[in-house]
């Protein structure tokens, strides 16, 4: 079972993560995500955990507890939606819209309202 764990301290560490939960059974991973750029912890991670009861109970535990002065959350991760998906480069439209001025309003371009404002394909 993938297990969501929020609310985390900044100074949590994933050991830290892994021995909290190794408490209530083995664990596969322990991850704290972090910032890509600055490399801190965005105060959230995930455990996995192999055997569901064991997983189960963890859950049960853990819920509501405090950790490094903070009440974390936890509960069975949800799978990331399909499709969509966010990043990456796309196409954009600037300006447009209908009525009352759309785009820049004071800036320039698109004035007065209505018509197709700045539409550039990169």
């Amino acid at each position: 079972m993938n297990i969501y764990v929020g609310n985390l301290s900044w100074q949590m560490t994933d050991e830290d993560l892994r021995t909290l939960f190794e408490q209530y059974g083995s664990v596969t991973s322990a991850k704290i995500v972090k910032d890509k750029v600055s490399g801190r912890s965005k105060g959230f991670g995930f455990v996995e955990m192999p055997e569901d009861g064991e997983a189960q109970n963890a859950l049960s535990s853990l819920y509501e507890s405090e950790v490094l002065g903070r009440k974390i959350i936890v509960n069975e991760a949800q799978p990331k939606p399909q499709g969509g998906g966010g990043g990456g480069f796309k196409k954009r439209s600037f300006g447009g819209g209908s009525g009352g001025g759309g785009g820049y309003k004071k800036g320039g371009f698109n004035r007065g309202g209505g018509g197709g404002g700045y539409n550039r394909d990169y």
